[in-house]
């Protein structure tokens, strides 16, 4: 857990969602919120599931983990958020900008793990887990491409 940048997070019955992250004390945070990535739902979860991925890019382990919300002006608060906005990436401003920022507008996340992994080493599956793509809005068809002159067909 101490290089994951990425996790798949579901929560309750919901997809997994890719979120950047930051591991920091035996837990990981998520920063959500307008301005920074969409984590349906964790800001109100109590649970959530966890999936990180390792170097060469397959499954390590996945865990059950425990949602608590960071609130604002409190002593975890004063310590994690600048640590997290420092390690925030193509951020727009300084790093206490975004803490400030998170602290109006946005919910930083943390996810500490509970018991044993769901599954790790020889428990994972074998199978790729690969489910089709999610419908989105974001498609949208071609344009036909451009042509100076007329292209006769044989």
């Amino acid at each position: 857990m101490k290089k994951a940048a990425i996790a798949w997070v579901a929560v309750a019955d919901g997809p997994a969602v890719g979120l950047w992250c930051v591991p920091l004390d035996g837990a990981l945070y998520v920063a959500s919120g307008p301005g920074e990535q969409a984590a349906p739902g964790l800001a109100e979860a109590s649970t959530a599931t966890v999936t990180l991925r390792g170097d060469h890019g397959g499954r390590i382990v996945t865990w059950r983990a425990e949602v608590r919300r960071v609130e604002p002006g409190s002593q975890l608060w004063t310590e994690a958020a600048p640590l997290v906005a420092a390690k925030r990436l193509n951020a727009p401003g300084s790093a206490a900008e975004l803490v400030e920022r998170w602290a109006a507008e946005c919910v930083l996340s943390r996810l500490v793990p509970v018991d044993a992994p769901l599954a790790a080493g020889a428990t994972l599956p074998d199978d790729s887990l690969a489910e089709p793509p999610r419908p989105t809005g974001a498609v949208r068809r071609p344009r036909n491409p451009f042509r100076l002159h007329r292209v006769r067909r044989r």
